[in-house]
């Protein structure tokens, strides 16, 4: 286990005056913070002890700093590669926020990734599905890798292209939303699977992610509804994915499809996926056997996260604070959470959850959130489907996003595509993309006039 070099550690100025909330409606409970500004992602748990804030800064450090291809002299950070999407958490995670498809202009997909798999079709396949969920594309594994250290061929070129679909109002106020055809360009080893299946994903917001991880599982399954025995059309159900550290299989809640059961685990994954470094969990690079000079290529120790690092990595993640609503009493704000509410979206974006009792974690321990997720799968409908299922989670499921701090997108990220691909260019398109068990609901809202579609959206901003 290679050491862990800090020196001279200071915690940034912006994280000491983070300021607690004093609202009716602390979205994160007594970890929210008050704060609007492009740094409104980054704060610490606002009830987090000074003596804590030390750790958060450190695991802050490694989550934004940018990691180097071995050999290095700087052993902490180095073991970047050989295939990788970016070289630091926060280039993908953009100040702790939501990531971005492509631009026309751009020639990487930095805050998107590809994942890439194919069908199980033999039974060793069939039982690989029970550790890994998908079964990863023979010559690219299971995403797409478009950077690659010095000699070493990366994997592709993402490209998006898009149509448009015009969706339109009872009043007769149109929408045009834009349909994605995701394609892979100057594959680097060969031709794809011809029955690879490929999802794209940009990386999603880090607020509250410790709360969540602290729901009781019992809390998150009282909202299943598998069959739909209630009949309102409304059938969340959860994903049961694999646990590495505990050897056996775990409720998901991480991901977009809720792929990941912790997120340790899913801190390590995308060390590994994201920036080709190993850990104790996945040991080993994201190189096929088609890829021989990536095999061959140096590795920056044994392995090359420590779990001291990733211990860090995972308080910084549990602990970054969710900021507090604005405008609660507005009137349109209040309207538009009326209308919110008659629309059935609470159905699956529940506004409140307590957390569990955990003593080895104070500040997330038995706090009662407003998240606006019930972290369980649904069916969006063939328009959002990627056809590539996860676990259990099938090729049209997602995992209900959390709500809080939406808001604040365009203030933290200087942008506002919203869902797993960032399709939707703002929050009308998003909601206007759901269908499935999200049809009546999207129904309600193509009903209303002007001044409702604004209260909705006051209200969505408010979070």
């Amino acid at each position: 286990m290679k050491p862990v070099i800090v020196l001279s550690l200071l915690i940034p100025s912006f994280i000491l005056n983070a300021a607690p909330l004093t609202s009716d409606e602390p979205s994160g409970g007594e970890t929210t913070v008050k704060n609007t500004t492009h740094n409104a992602y980054s704060l610490p748990a606002a009830n987090l002890p000074i003596t804590q804030k030390l750790d958060f800064s450190v695991g802050n450090s490694f989550f934004r700093n940018p990691w180097v291809q071995a050999p290095s002299s700087t052993t902490a950070r180095d073991g970047l590669g050989p295939l990788f999407n970016t070289n630091g958490c926060q280039n993908c995670h953009i100040k702790d926020g939501r990531g971005h498809p492509p631009e026309p202009n751009d020639h990487n997909a930095v805050s998107m990734l590809v994942r890439l798999s194919i069908p199980a079709v033999t039974e060793q396949q069939e039982a690989k599905l029970k550790k890994q969920g998908v079964i990863p594309e023979p010559t690219y594994g299971g995403q797409l890798q478009d950077f690659a250290n010095a000699l070493i061929p990366n994997e592709g070129k993402i490209n998006i292209t898009y149509t448009e679909q015009v969706v339109s109002f009872e009043d007769g106020y149109h929408v045009s939303l834009r349909k994605p055809t995701l394609t892979i360009t100057e594959l680097g080893y060969g031709k794809l699977h011809p029955e690879t299946m490929m999802s794209a994903r940009i990386a999603p917001p880090m607020i509250g992610l410790g709360l969540l991880e602290s729901i009781d599982e019992q809390t998150i399954l009282a909202h299943a509804d598998p069959d739909d025995k209630d009949q309102d059309g409304i059938s969340g159900r959860a994903n049961y994915v694999w646990d590495h550290r505990l050897q056996k299989i775990q409720l998901g809640r991480f991901g977009w499809k809720a792929g990941q059961p912790s997120l340790m685990q899913q801190n390590a994954a995308a060390f590994n996926g994201d920036l080709g470094v190993t850990s104790l969990m996945f040991p080993h690079d994201d190189c096929t056997e088609q890829q021989k000079a990536c095999k061959k290529a140096p590795s920056g120790g044994t392995p090359e996260v420590s779990e001291k690092i990733l211990n860090f990595v995972e308080f910084y993640t549990q602990h970054l604070a969710v900021p507090a609503r604005r405008n609660i009493d507005d009137p349109l704000v209040k309207k538009g959470q009326t209308l919110f509410n008659t629309s059935g979206c609470n159905s699956c974006h529940i506004p409140q959850l307590k957390t569990a009792h955990r003593p080895e974690r104070k500040a997330l321990s038995e706090q009662i959130i407003l998240p606006y997720t019930d972290l369980l799968l649904h069916d969006m409908g063939e328009g959002l489907a990627d056809h590539r299922p996860e676990f259990k989670a099938s090729g049209k499921e997602w995992r209900t996003p959390p709500l809080w701090g939406i808001g604040l997108t365009k203030t933290v990220n200087n942008h506002t595509y919203f869902l797993h691909d960032g399709r939707a260019r703002n929050l009308m398109e998003a909601i206007l993309w759901h269908s499935g068990e999200a049809e009546q609901s999207k129904q309600h809202v193509l009903k209303m006039d002007k001044k409702e579609r604004a209260a909705l959206l006051a209200f969505l901003n408010s979070l």
